[in-house]
């Protein structure tokens, strides 16, 4: 897994020391679990989300016989004529897939309740190359009931700011491209009502913590640099953005960003702090364990 990820050869320890400890405790709450554990895996950006629940869900099945189905967000994606549609209707940054409202937030309750029901499902797979969801017959089929699902995703688990909040813009794209906040407030709406209404089937909270904004433009950088090596350079598509063109794409994500960075660790189950070097330094596990 460390060669197919492109992973540094410290990735090994760093799994052995914290997240092999972590399927431990998930297997432990699925004790208190009536159904399927429902774990959300938050993280920033390049913050490795879908690494941590590939490797969990690896250790889950050979240390703990426990079946998993990994859900990420970013395959909930609207497809891109909806949010043509939705750019038309509300505001045009709402073309672009990231903030709350880009994404298909009833086809993920329902998702999650068939899990959580023990169905078979088909999950949906959103292909970035192409910037639009995949034909169903490249979706990824679950046969069998499982034990614990885990959602993974940027903006996973993330609550609304106060609306006094939006009032000042974190950045250029807000400032000259959502003058009058309506893209904002449209996105923290969403928090509020619908993404809260998904986000409440999460059991348990465990948060990728980067040590701020900065360290997540970079890591989305590079992240992009893999995304060049692997896709179809005869292609038109997302995987081939200039660096200016990155840069405008990661400020839709930035005030969630930084809004996550701030309130979200007290309220996680757990917490994996990454240093600047990508590297796991701390898991802090908060509260107790109950039914």
């Amino acid at each position: 897994m460390i060669k197919t990820e492109s992973l540094p050869t410290a990735f090994a320890a760093m799994a052995m020391d914290f997240y092999l400890p972590l399927a431990d405790k998930v297997a432990s709450w699925t004790k208190f679990s009536k159904g399927p554990l429902v774990v959300g895996i938050n993280g920033a950006q390049g913050t490795g989300k879908s690494t941590l629940s590939k490797v969990l869900a690896l250790a889950l099945k050979h240390h703990h016989h426990c079946r998993s189905a990994i859900l990420s967000i970013d395959d909930l994606y609207l497809t891109k004529s909806e949010r043509r549609q939705l750019a038309k209707m509300v505001h045009p940054l709402l073309a672009t897939r990231g903030v709350p409202g880009t994404h298909d937030v009833a086809m993920g309750r329902h998702l999650l309740d068939q899990l959580k029901n023990k169905q078979a499902v088909s999950l949906p797979v959103f292909d970035k190359a192409i910037d639009d969801r995949a034909p169903v017959d490249q979706w990824v089929s679950h046969p069998q009931a499982v034990d614990v699902i885990l959602f993974e995703g940027w903006c996973v688990g993330a609550v609304a700011q106060h609306e006094s909040a939006l009032a000042r813009p974190v950045n250029h794209l807000e400032k000259d491209e959502d003058i009058d906040a309506l893209w904002r407030k449209y996105a923290n709406d969403q928090l509020n009502v619908a993404y809260a209404g998904l986000f409440k089937r999460i059991d348990r909270l465990v948060m990728l913590k980067a040590p701020d904004f900065e360290c997540v433009q970079e890591w989305r950088s590079t992240q992009e640099d893999k995304l060049r090596l692997i896709t179809d350079p005869t292609r038109s598509n997302h995987a081939l953005m200039s660096q200016e063109q990155l840069e405008r794409f990661i400020m839709h994500y930035e005030r969630i960003t930084r809004w996550m960075l701030e309130e979200m660790p007290e309220r996680s189950d757990c917490v994996i702090e990454l240093n600047t070097e990508h590297l796991v330094t701390k898991c802090q596990y908060n509260g107790n364990d109950k039914a």
